[in-house]
């Protein structure tokens, strides 16, 4: 007996899904594809609708088993309720899914007014971009964890994206120069499952102020030995950095510049970089300057020492003579000043370094000396003061007389006082031709005299600063008893300041040259026109 078995087929029953399922959210701008799947179809025949018959908004892909819904790019208007329908044979089936829009695409954007000034009003504008809905975003603004401002748009009504808006106006403190300023956005939509739902963006604020509290800072100290080194520092508070300009005062009230730097150094002071010096601050945002200045002393020995006579190192008796010491130094110099004449100091009393002699006199001639000393050193300078004098006390000798007989000599002496030495001349009066004899070794002789020599003799001495006359009157009377002796006039003169210079070997030389040549006449040697 044949036994035939019976094969059991097994059918899969009809069933669709749509995915996602029941809700899906979708960020405008972005691409969003819906699917509905069958099973248990050979060939399914699928329609999709929205709800109210809106347009689909979006692009339908049929394969076999499956379709698609694709929007792209999602907008506002895809927010709608969409029915995927399928129809297997005569059975049908229907789903749907819910399509939530929004829009958050970016963070807060932050921007504030174009120059932030320490004392103005600052602004502070945060924009949310393409925000969906906006009835729904909230906005804060907070300086640090401190809130300055919080915004909401509930109540907006919005079809489309929107950029959202908040300003905030503060007056800026140099304290806010460096805090952050944060924007914060929060797009809360209820029941709608979305990441991110806040976003947020801060900011340092750059507040620019100063320059302001400027000073400077010297290096060891506002006091410094000369050759040490000395750095000087501009101090300030400023922002943007201030441009720094040094300067110094001089004594002659010029300013000298210096290069633009906050640093101003001097490796080797010199006892002329004392003085004031400024730092100029200025900040090119602000418009504002600022100055500081500090007074440097350089501490040395005695500098710049002086000693000058006014009018000058040689005067004449009677004049006024001012001796004026002075120096330059840190600290201050003691200046003394002193007369020497040999072994014998004098210490004179001064007036700001200054001493005055109201009338010269000889005895104020001599050598004046002015020390300077402070504690670091001491120097000291000289000088020769020159006192002139014309000549004074002036004593003729006439020897043997003035009154002599034919035949003898006839010897004329002088002394003196004066300065500079003084010059003689000897003048005969009342000739046609005036006959001027000078001095030789400073004596004037008249050997073996006749009447002729009788007369007025005039005696001129003289120096640069003045002169005085001395008149001789010679009488020459009756002869000597050895009338064989004959020598001719011989004139000499001698003038010495103090005291008479002999004159015994002049003698001696001319009577010698008179008896050899038989006669000798200096006369005629000396004789000028005048």
């Amino acid at each position: 007996m044949l036994r035939m078995e019976q094969a059991t087929v097994r059918f899969e029953a009809f069933e669709m899904e749509i995915i996602p399922a029941s809700k899906a959210v979708a960020q405008i701008g972005e691409t969003l594809i819906l699917t509905c799947n069958t099973t248990g179809c050979a060939l399914p025949k699928f329609s999709w609708r929205a709800q109210m018959d809106y347009p689909l908004g979006g692009k339908v892909y049929n394969n076999k088993t499956y379709s698609t819904l694709t929007m792209n790019p999602v907008s506002a208007e895809s927010s709608n309720t969409y029915l995927c329908t399928v129809l297997c044979n005569k059975e049908k089936k229907e789903k749907n899914v819910q399509v939530e829009i929004y829009s958050f695409p970016s963070d807060p954007v932050i921007e504030t007014s174009t120059s932030l000034v320490v004392g103005e009003t600052a602004t502070v504008i945060c924009k949310i971009h393409d925000v969906f809905p906006s009835d729904h975003l909230e906005i804060l603004l907070k300086k640090e964890e401190h809130i300055l401002h919080r915004k909401t748009f509930y109540g907006d009504v919005s079809t489309k994206t929107e950029t959202k808006t908040v300003a905030y106006s503060f007056n800026l403190t140099t304290e806010d120069n460096g805090k952050e300023i944060t924007c914060v956005a929060r797009l809360q939509i209820a029941d709608m499952d979305f990441e991110p739902k806040e976003r947020l963006t801060s900011l340092k604020l750059n507040a620019n102020f100063g320059p302001q509290n400027t000073f400077i800072n010297a290096s060891p100290g506002n006091s410094s030995m000369e050759g040490h080194s000395l750095k000087l520092t501009c101090v300030t508070e400023s922002n943007p950095p201030a441009q720094v300009v040094w300067r110094k005062h001089l004594a002659n009230e010029t300013i000298q510049h210096f290069i633009e730097n906050n640093v101003l150094s001097i490796p080797h002071a010199h006892f002329t970089d004392s003085g004031q010096y400024i730092c100029e601050v200025i900040n090119p945002v602000t418009n504002k300057t600022e100055k500081a200045a500090v007074n440097i002393v350089i501490q040395a020995p005695p500098k710049n020492t002086t000693l000058t006579v006014f009018p000058s190192s040689s005067v004449k008796e009677g004049e006024s003579v001012t001796i004026s010491c002075t120096a330059a130094a840190v600290p201050a110099v003691q200046i003394i000043l002193e007369k020497k004449i040999g072994d014998v100091t004098t210490t004179l009393k001064t007036e700001d370094g200054k001493y005055t002699i109201d009338k010269a006199q000889p005895k104020d001639a001599g050598k004046y000396e002015c020390t300077f000393t402070n504690k670091f050193g001491s120097h000291s300078l000289d000088i020769e003061l020159d006192v002139k004098v014309p000549p004074q006390n002036i004593t003729v000798l006439v020897y043997p007389s003035e009154n002599v007989k034919e035949g003898e000599n006839v010897t004329i002496t002088c002394s003196t006082y004066s300065n500079p030495p003084s010059q003689m001349i000897l003048k005969k009066v009342n000739q046609d031709k005036e006959i001027i004899l000078p001095a030789v070794n400073g004596t004037f002789t008249l050997y073996n005299v006749t009447k002729n020599d009788t007369g007025r003799y005039l005696l001129d001495v003289f120096n640069e600063v003045g002169n005085n006359i001395k008149v001789i009157e010679i009488a020459v009377v009756g002869k000597l008893e050895k009338p064989n002796q004959i020598m001719p006039l011989i004139i000499a003169f001698s003038c010495v300041t103090a005291i008479a210079i002999p004159v015994v070997a002049i003698l001696i030389y001319v009577s010698r040259k008179a008896k050899i040549n038989g006669s000798y006449s200096l006369v005629k040697a000396l004789r000028l026109k005048v």
